[in-house]
C-alpha cells in the first residue's frame, strides 16, 4: 500500500474514532446536564475531547512528526487549535441548523457527523500546511 493511501486510510479512520468520542462525550454530557445551555457546553466538551485525541493519532500516525518537549507540543498543539477554530465552525452550524430543523433534537448528532466530515476534510490541508509541514506524507 503506498504511503498515500496508507494516510488517507488512517485519516478516515481517525476522523471516525475523533467523531465518535466527540459524540459519545456530548451524549454523556448531555445525559449528565440538561440545564442551561446544556448543549454548547456538551459540544464544546465533545471538541475538546475529540481535537485532544485527534492531535495525538494525526501527530504520531499522519505526519510522524518526532518533536518531542513541552514547548514544541505546546507550540503545534495551538497552531493544530487554531486550523481546527474554522472547521469547528462548520461543524457547530451544521449540528445547530439540523438540531433546528428536527423538534425532538434527534437529528442533533446526524449534523455533527455531516459537519465533522467536512470540517475534517478541510483540516488535513490545513495542518498539512501550517501544523505539520515539516513532516507532511
Amino acid at each position: 500500500m503506498s504511503r498515500r493511501v496508507e494516510v488517507a486510510v488512517l485519516y478516515a479512520l481517525f476522523a471516525a474514532l475523533a467523531t465518535a468520542t466527540n459524540i459519545v462525550s456530548q451524549w454523556a454530557s448531555l445525559g449528565i446536564y440538561r440545564g442551561p445551555l446544556s448543549l454548547p457546553i456538551a459540544m464544546a466538551f465533545g471538541t475538546g475531547t475529540g481535537l485532544a485525541l485527534k492531535y495525538g493519532l494525526d501527530k504520531r500516525w499522519i505526519f510522524r512528526d518526532p518533536g518531542t518537549g513541552i514547548a514544541l507540543h505546546a507550540r503545534k498543539f495551538t497552531a493544530y487549535t487554531l486550523m481546527g477554530a474554522v472547521t469547528t465552525a462548520i461543524f457547530w452550524v451544521t449540528e445547530l441548523a439540523f438540531d433546528a430543523a428536527s423538534p425532538d433534537g434527534r437529528l442533533r448528532f446526524v449534523g455533527a457527523v455531516i459537519g465533522l466530515a467536512i470540517g475534517y476534510t478541510a483540516k488535513y490541508q490545513l495542518d498539512r500546511r501550517f501544523v505539520f509541514q515539516a513532516t507532511t506524507p
